[in-house]
């Protein structure tokens, strides 16, 4: 499995950073690789509330299913798949007094032939991180 992970400051409390980052249809907003995230479920956030993400990678537009698996007091995880690989993405925030720290997980494992491929994609993965965390930082100290 491919994981790209790092962390975040930002100044506005852990609860409010939190209630954005969950409402994972705002992913759009911050990660540069997010083309688009729409909401499936009704009502409010719960475990097997399911996302549609259209995302840019090397150049080619993919689809990944997500659905919440994981979900209590400041962490909420989730899985993405679509033929080639599965996704998870967590997100943890913690208090760091008047601000908060959100670490931001992802992990992939390619499917199908693709497989044979995943010790050689671990830098195309990685290379998303730093945009997506400069994007994340820019947006959660805007709020």
């Amino acid at each position: 499995m491919i994981k790209v992970a790092g962390t975040v400051s930002a100044s506005l409390p852990a609860r409010t950073a939190f209630a954005y980052l969950s409402a994972f249809e705002n992913t759009a907003e911050w990660d540069p690789w997010i083309e688009k995230v729409e909401k499936l479920s009704a009502g409010p956030l719960a475990l097997g509330h399911r996302y549609r993400s259209e995302v840019l990678f090397r150049g080619k537009r993919q689809f990944l299913e997500y659905e919440v698996i994981e979900l209590f007091d400041n962490h909420i995880k989730l899985r993405g798949e679509n033929e080639k690989v599965v996704a998870f993405d967590s997100i943890d925030v913690r208090s760091t007094g008047p601000g908060c720290d959100v670490l931001y997980t992802a992990e992939f494992a390619m499917k199908g032939p693709l497989k044979l491929l995943q010790p050689f994609l671990g830098p195309a993965f990685t290379s998303l991180r730093d945009p997506a965390l400069e994007g994340l930082r820019q947006k959660l100290n805007s709020l």
